[in-house]
């Protein structure tokens, strides 16, 4: 009995030992900038919009046809801003297709998956040519589907 509660007890000291010295390291080696980080995005409250969805060629890189995908797209915008970008919602979507035919985007060894990183490229570099500089700040590629 006595080596029973023996082995207990240096668990228990061993787990708060370890548990204490855990903390301790949280509390002086851990992360600086975490309340000032926290504080300033709660300034600027955002928002997602709906960008719809967006039929885009896929092209290979020597400018072939590959065929059609159909994206659904959301874009993360400032509160104060989500009416103003979905009224102009048609001019995103004017600057994407002026984009898509000439950016290759088709992946995989047939060509017939679409690369949604280029895609999102594609997305951030036509926004502000709709929406003008830093009102979209990112992009989420929620679908893709052939079309």
């Amino acid at each position: 009995m006595k080596k029973l509660l023996f082995l207990l007890l240096v668990v228990l000291a061993g787990l708060g030992l370890g548990g204490g010295a855990a903390f301790a390291t949280v509390l002086l080696l851990g992360p600086k900038g975490s309340t000032a980080s926290a504080s300033s995005s709660a300034d600027t409250a955002t928002s997602f919009v709906d960008g719809g969805k967006v039929l885009a060629p896929l092209v290979f890189a020597d400018g072939r046809l590959s065929g059609y995908v159909e994206f659904q797209i959301q874009l993360q915008v400032p509160d104060d801003k989500a009416d103003y970008v979905t009224a102009r919602m048609p001019l995103l979507l004017h600057a994407i297709n002026m984009r898509t035919f000439r950016t290759p985007m088709a992946a995989g060894p047939d060509g017939l998956l679409p690369n949604l990183e280029v895609f999102r490229k594609v997305v951030l570099d036509a926004a502000p040519e709709a929406f003008g500089a830093g009102v979209v700040r990112k992009v989420a590629v929620t679908k893709a589907t052939p079309a």
